[in-house]
């Protein structure tokens, strides 16, 4: 463990997967090439957005935000565990774990305010229909990406600071792949109670707020499709969210079986339950980024159309 003279904490050590080496080969295989496909089908899903005019609508620039915000977010974390997994103990320097940690609380902060922003942007759609245009005008939903960026960068701020401030003194090994807030206040030799109840806060204003507005969304969703007196018109109606509500059920599915699942003691299957948190800890962190541009692309005509329209051009401009 790296300290200076006065006893302050410099670095920290992931662990990962270092018991299980012949998994981190595997692993660093699966999860290049993941983030290869985040990287590749975000940015395809934000130029589709941004060179088709009929996208140019409040959905499409909700998704785009969320493809961007995909990508950062991934690449907040994704670097360090490739890395981690060349390594056997990867050392990371303190304030290169915090900024770690601020990026990627941050991030997933901001995906959930996004993603109730994105619920009432199809609430008012469906139930609202001839009042669309004028609710949802282009400063209205600017307005309402730009305050879910701005919630969960001050709701990271306000973490990172709060753990920054902790000492850190008895132990620097953290049983992740990553600088995760959880584990690293579980190092902390000193009285965390501050943090816990910033954490409820922050846990009610960005996971619990969200999942409301959501829920009561699609309720009043669901209560409109049911008085739809045609078929075919429920059936566009529900297509039309079809592709949040999975990306929503995928997202908060994955965060409550992670955090609520609970921790056994330490027994002869520590070693299968280590495995299965990292696998859960991964599907969070790198497979959702990698599906949601797959959703939306699989179960949306008009971007599969752009898409065609786009690689149309292109190769019409080529044969030129």
């Amino acid at each position: 463990m790296e300290r200076t003279n006065d006893s302050i904490l410099t670095e920290f050590v992931l662990v990962g997967l270092s018991a299980h080496p012949k998994l981190q080969t595997v692993f660093f295989v699966l999860v290049l090439w993941m983030y290869l496909i985040i990287l590749l089908g975000n940015g395809v899903l934000i130029s589709v957005i941004i060179y088709d005019s009929h996208l140019h609508s409040p959905m499409y620039f909700f998704l785009c935000n969320l493809s961007f915000l995909d990508i950062c977010y991934a690449s907040s974390s994704v670097p360090l565990i490739l890395d981690s997994f060349l390594t056997v103990r990867k050392h990371v320097s303190f304030s290169g774990c915090m900024m770690q940690m601020f990026l990627s609380f941050a991030m997933g902060a901001t995906e959930c305010m996004l993603l109730g922003m994105m619920a009432l942007d199809r609430y008012v759609a469906i139930c609202y229909p001839l009042r669309y245009p004028v609710i949802m005008s282009k400063s209205a939903y600017v307005l309402m990406a730009a305050g879910s960026w701005v919630s969960g960068i001050v709701d990271s701020v306000v973490q990172t600071s709060l753990a920054m401030q902790l000492p850190f003194c008895a132990n620097n090994v953290i049983n992740h792949f990553v600088c995760e807030i959880l584990a690293i206040l579980k190092l902390a030799c000193a009285d965390i109670s501050i943090n816990v109840i910033s954490m409820a806060g922050s846990n009610l204003t960005v996971l619990v707020i969200p999942l409301l507005v959501i829920s009561i969304s699609y309720i009043c969703i669901v209560a409109t499709i049911l008085r739809i007196p045609t078929t075919e018109g429920k059936r566009k109606a529900f297509y039309t969210c079809s592709a949040h509500l999975t990306v929503v059920i995928i997202f908060y599915g994955t965060i409550f079986f992670m955090y609520s699942k609970p921790k056994s003691k330490r027994s002869v299957g520590t070693d299968n339950q280590d495995i299965t948190e990292a696998l859960i800890s991964l599907f969070y962190g790198v497979v959702t980024p990698m599906l949601n541009p797959l959703i939306y692309s699989l179960q949306n005509k008009d971007v599969k159309t752009a898409v065609k329209n786009m690689l149309g051009r292109k190769h019409f401009s080529d044969g030129i």
